[in-house]
């Protein structure tokens, strides 16, 4: 595990379009979602900062598994963002149990490998859903 008093040199962002940036940004600057900005939060502290954002919109969480897991292990982050799963949540057919294995899955291997993981919660389905 990282010392958790040195800055993190390799931050890889894993994701949906949350992760991407669709629909956050404006016309001048463009895409620029939270891990974007994380990244340039970061990199003041540390400008050696390595960032890597893998995510894909539309993604599903199996699918950000199996596409980008394995590219983001490759690349050693001390840091990881992993956020997945509102576009399983948002399907007729949601289930809870099958997303929640996908997205352990990616935290327990990144966490293996001695990256910080950080990712977000999920808005309250009762809220968004009829």
């Amino acid at each position: 595990m990282p010392d958790t008093d040195a800055p993190y040199s390799r931050y890889v962002a894993l994701g949906d379009s949350q992760t991407e940036g669709l629909g956050d940004g404006d016309d001048v600057t463009g895409l620029r979602g939270f891990a974007d900005r994380l990244a340039e939060h970061l990199a003041r502290a540390n400008p050696g900062l390595s960032y890597a954002n893998l995510a894909v919109r539309g993604r599903l969480a199996a699918q950000v598994h199996a596409e980008q897991l394995a590219p983001a292990l490759a690349l050693r982050p001390d840091l990881a963002t992993v956020v997945a799963g509102v576009n399983d949540l948002l399907r007729p057919r949601f289930d809870a149990d099958h997303t929640a294995h996908h997205l352990e899955a990616m935290f327990a291997a990144l966490t293996a490998q001695g990256a910080h993981v950080a990712t977000l919660t999920f808005p309250d389905p009762a809220r968004i859903s009829p």
